[in-house]
């Protein structure tokens, strides 16, 4: 966003919680690397670097992200965290960090909406006496030789984060409580992302059927490994339920191979094991919750001025409001894209700025 904004010759205020620039990226597990292609994958007017591979690592990203701070002069307050945001009756709106307080005319909120890690409170998870972790706090699974991990939730760090330790020679199992839409990264060698950029172009009812008829040529019926079978295109999944498939990197065939565990649900958590949801009962060494994020936005904000801009999920419902009680707010970062999330970024942080550019009346 504040390169959209120092693009076009307009000065922005950059508030981060951290100390550094792309903290989350430094701090992710070591394997990731992006899953759409760089070509499509770049923050607005600075391409990646020629040398760097089609799906950039999370350590080239920040490498990236420093030099694009650099490219536009984005000279961020760092330990400045949002803890709350108010309209003043001055029109203006106030951002209170723990030190300071800023006000501005017009306010970006991007803080993305994977901020504040979803823990859920499992039956019995307290009296699990292994090595417990969130997702956010895996780096590889070096310190899980030879033990059983259950990795909890099969989205894409859940699935990701399995075959690490499967790498790392963990026993792995995955619990399951759903189908699972999965899709190939690349499909008959070449990557899926310009395929769905392209078909994104065309009616729903076109893409869907296309998407769908990928899936099942690539990926198949999985009901007999556990995954169940999904009802809707991984298209629409994403478009009429915000979800996103699982972006297949290997797991499918270690799972097919017997080497990754798939269980159901989970029904209790004892001492040494866990109970499943089919009744069998299975030893774990650690368990590392793959549940995912929430954008955390409403403590932030407060009842009232959420209520306003929230729907039922936590999320903003539009980039911005036309209504006079909340003109000047923005948010970025939100969407759950069909054709990738930082091309998403792109894309709204360009609308985002040419409305924030307009003259004012």
């Amino acid at each position: 966003m504040a390169g959209q904004l120092a693009h076009r010759g307009q000065p922005a205020t950059v508030l981060e919680a951290s100390e550094y620039v792309g903290f989350a990226w430094r701090n992710h597990y070591d394997r990731l690397h992006l899953h759409t292609v760089k070509e499509h994958s770049a923050l607005p007017h600075l391409p990646y670097p020629a040398h760097y591979p089609t799906y950039v690592s999370r350590l080239q990203l920040v490498e990236y992200m420093e030099q694009y701070a650099k490219q536009f002069g984005i000279k961020p307050h760092f330990n400045q965290p949002a803890r709350h945001i108010s309209r003043g009756t001055d029109g203006l709106w106030y951002v209170q960090t723990p030190t300071e307080t800023f006000r501005a005319e017009k306010l970006v909120v991007a803080t993305g909406y994977n901020r504040v890690p979803n823990q859920p409170d499992l039956p019995g998870l307290r009296d699990f006496r292994g090595i417990l972790w969130h997702s956010y706090e895996y780096r590889n699974g070096a310190a899980f030789r030879d033990e059983n991990v259950l990795v909890v939730g099969m989205g894409n760090t859940g699935s990701e984060l399995a075959l690490d330790l499967l790498e790392h020679g963990a026993r792995p199992t995955i619990s399951v409580r759903g189908p699972v839409s999965i899709v190939k990264r690349d499909a008959f060698g070449r990557p899926t992302q310009p395929t769905a950029i392209l078909l994104n172009k065309f009616p729903n009812w076109f893409y869907d059927f296309v998407a769908g008829t990928m899936q099942k040529l690539t990926v198949g019926d999985l009901s007999a490994y556990g995954l169940g079978k999904p009802t809707v295109a991984p298209s629409r999944l994403i478009r009429d339920f915000g979800r996103i498939p699982v972006i297949d990197l290997g797991t499918l065939d270690q799972i097919k191979a017997g080497t990754i565990a798939v269980a159901p649900g989970i029904s209790r958590i004892n001492a040494k094991t866990v109970l499943f949801t089919d009744g069998s009962e299975r030893p774990f060494d650690a368990i590392v919750l793959a549940t995912g994020y929430r954008p955390g936005l409403q403590p932030m904000m407060g009842d009232t001025l959420a209520g306003k801009i929230l729907n039922e999920r936590g999320y903003p419902k539009s980039l911005w409001f036309d209504k006079p009680d909340l003109s000047g707010i923005y948010f970025l970062g939100f969407a759950t894209p069909l054709t990738g999330i930082i091309r998403s970024l792109n894309l709204d942080s360009e609308k985002i700025a040419a409305h924030l550019s307009r003259p004012t009346r």
